[in-house]
């Protein structure tokens, strides 16, 4: 009989096949790794002269982008700590629609501070105080630098809806911002309602159409559906619209039922019958004034036969979500079956027609009236992938809640450091260093800024810290110039919503990752992989 060790200490309490790492080097200095790896893949997408990834997802869809939003959902990071960045991207990303990069590649830039400051003997926690205290007294520098007069903004003007979507919309499409944010500007301003806090993203919609370039495209008020009309009317102007939800079909009885005909007459007026249904259907629609029918299922050949009698123009929208977007285009109630609509349920457009763009057929329903109105922006361009990216800058433009605008162009994060650093004097405690690296931290974004564009980046950030000493403190990086300039006469704005939001996600996200100490892995669930159950059963090779 062998003698069996008995498993002591954590060993003794877990489940075998787990795993367990503790202490600094093994979790602590772990985790930032990860963290450190992920922010060194956003970082060179970050800005105008940002670089390309490409990704290829696990359904072997192609990815070409530097938004890093899109980069890191499509990565499925497995890490845990790296997660955390990941999440704190996202929530950026839903909260503000941009600055997903910002806050991945700084939060990394943290981390990659606190695992210098941990060599050199300080603890986490008193890594995190610091960077609490840091996070704080940058928030309110943010708040002293928004450009004044900049929250009273006209939303109708649109000057100044470009200048607020225009850093945004640069970072993804360098080049052409120009083009992209006047038609942005151009579609949320047609579907402001008249109390702009009500604004709706999901009323500027994208349709995206192969052929042609930039330059081709244009902003519709109404929807673009990528679709032909059923049917040879293919023009209707000023009518009322019955929207179908089942679709527009003879009704098939809700019973199985088996029907015994003796004769041909009978079959024939069998026959007969359910066409005069369709008819009848067909024609209290018609009665009730509608010139279009909406269908969102199938559409019956006999029925489409008596919607051209009755010069009803028939549409097909087989998605639902756009169904419902339709719907609220055109004030229209979708019913659940075929049957004469009241008139409160019919919608009104202005103008539905046909037409072909580059090569699609394309269906454009018009609205001009009312505040529910939706506006696509057609976008043209050479390639799906080129396509995908401008969809992405669009949808980045589409305009935020909060209008106050603060120095872009790194100007901002310059005078952060210089202010922090010169609060990490004053401290007393050990956190001063941590407060000292967080300022540091923010160097990370004209140094990357620089790096991306192929200048000095010692020699841009020595010049903007001498510039902001002396007082000026919109001076930033001119990225085609290659020298320092002033944010402001440069037109460079970014938003205060979407530095302040960022710089909270990461040192939240920074401090998370920090305040591990342990991590415990419990065994995966499920059986043996194959290998080891072929290996187990003794199998051979062949």
């Amino acid at each position: 009989m062998g003698f069996q060790l008995q498993p002591y200490g954590i060993q003794s309490m877990l489940k075998e096949g787990h795993r367990h790492l503790s202490g600094l080097d093994e979790a602590i200095l772990k985790n930032v790794d990860a963290c450190k790896e992920l922010s060194d893949i956003t970082r060179t997408s970050l800005g105008p002269n940002g670089r390309n990834k490409l990704v290829i997802n696990h359904l072997d869809k192609q990815f070409v982008t530097n938004d890093a939003a899109t980069i890191v959902n499509e990565l499925e990071i497995q890490h845990p700590a790296a997660k955390i960045l990941v999440l704190a991207g996202k929530a950026q990303q839903e909260e503000i629609g941009d600055g997903a990069n910002l806050t991945i590649s700084f939060a990394g830039e943290l981390l990659r501070g606190a695992e210098e400051l941990i060599r050199m003997g300080l603890h986490p926690s008193e890594i995190i105080t610091g960077y609490n205290k840091g996070i704080n007294k940058a928030i309110e520098i943010l708040d002293e630098l928004v450009e004044p007069g900049s929250d009273k903004m006209d939303v109708r003007n649109k000057d100044e809806v470009i200048m607020r979507m225009k850093a945004a919309v640069a970072s993804k499409q360098f080049g052409q911002e120009d083009i992209i944010c006047s038609l942005t500007a151009d579609a949320c301003i047609q579907v402001c309602p008249k109390n702009p806090a009500n604004f709706n993203v999901d009323n500027v919609r994208v349709a995206k159409l192969v052929g042609g370039g930039l330059r081709n495209s244009s902003v519709v008020q109404g929807m673009v559906l990528k679709s032909d009309a059923v049917g040879s009317i293919k023009r209707v102007e000023k009518g009322k619209v019955a929207v179908f939800a089942q679709g527009v079909d003879t009704s098939a009885t809700e019973t199985k039922g088996t029907v015994l005909i003796h004769s041909a007459e009978q079959l024939e007026n069998y026959a007969k019958s359910e066409e005069a249904k369709v008819e009848e259907l067909i024609k209290a629609v018609a009665d009730s004034g509608a010139k279009v029918i909406v269908s969102g299922g199938a559409v019956g050949d006999m029925a489409l036969h008596f919607c051209e009698r009755y010069k009803l123009m028939v549409l097909k929208i087989s998605s639902k979500f756009e169904l419902r977007r339709f719907c609220r285009t055109t004030g229209a109630v979708a019913l659940l079956k075929l049957s004469q609509p009241n008139p409160d349920d019919l919608g009104y457009v202005d103008s539905v027609w046909v037409e072909e763009i580059g090569g699609v057929t394309v269906t454009i329903v018009r609205n001009e009236g009312g505040g529910n109105s939706i506006a696509t922006v057609v976008l043209r361009g050479s390639t799906d992938s080129i396509l995908d990216d401008l969809e992405r800058a669009v949808d980045d433009g589409a305009m935020c809640r909060d209008s106050r605008i603060i120095p872009g162009a790194a100007a901002t994060e310059i005078e952060l450091a210089r202010r922090l650093k010169e609060v990490s004097f004053k401290e007393t405690g050990l956190d001063q260093y941590a407060i000292a690296k967080f300022a540091e931290c923010f160097e990370m974004i004209p140094r990357t800024l620089a790096e991306n564009a192929g200048l000095d980046a010692m020699e841009i950030i020595a010049s903007l810290y001498s510039e902001h000493s002396s007082g000026n403190t919109k001076v930033g990086i001119d990225l085609e110039a290659g020298a320092c300039k002033d944010a402001s006469t440069l037109g460079i704005w970014d938003l205060h919503i979407t530095k302040f939001f960022a710089l909270k996600y990461a040192a939240d996200a920074a401090c998370t990752v920090l305040r591990v100490d342990q991590i415990i892995m419990a065994k995966p669930a499920g059986g043996p992989r194959r290998e080891q159950a072929a290996a187990a059963a003794g199998m051979d090779e062949d």
